[in-house]
């Protein structure tokens, strides 16, 4: 269990024992006030939490992909560097054979 996840589930067990008090514990008004203005906090709280995870996420998800890509890429050029340096072997050996072709007619 995430620790997201562990906050929001003590978040709803607070809530839920917040919505339980009543007046019946004859506590005075300015308790009660006092409780749901706390209880307001957490909720907006958890809310804030929840919407800063969404862009975190979102933010992961476009770097991952962006990774992805690069990798791609870095294979892609690498691919063709390695082309490249077979038909720079190739030609130099053909021309290596050319040279010594040249040098055998010269004889």
């Amino acid at each position: 269990m995430s620790i997201i996840q562990k906050k929001e589930k003590n978040l709803i067990q607070l809530i839920s024992k917040l919505n339980t008090l009543t007046l019946t514990y004859s506590q005075p008004t300015y308790e009660i006030e006092k409780i749901k203005t706390e209880k307001n906090e957490i909720l907006r709280q958890k809310f804030e939490i929840e919407k800063k995870n969404q862009e975190l996420m979102r933010e992961h998800r476009y770097l991952k992909e962006k990774i992805t890509n690069l990798q791609s890429e870095i294979k892609k050029k690498l691919e063709l560097d390695d082309n490249f340096n077979q038909e720079i072997d190739k030609l130099s050996q053909e021309t290596e054979n050319l040279v010594s072709e040249i040098e055998k007619w010269q004889m």
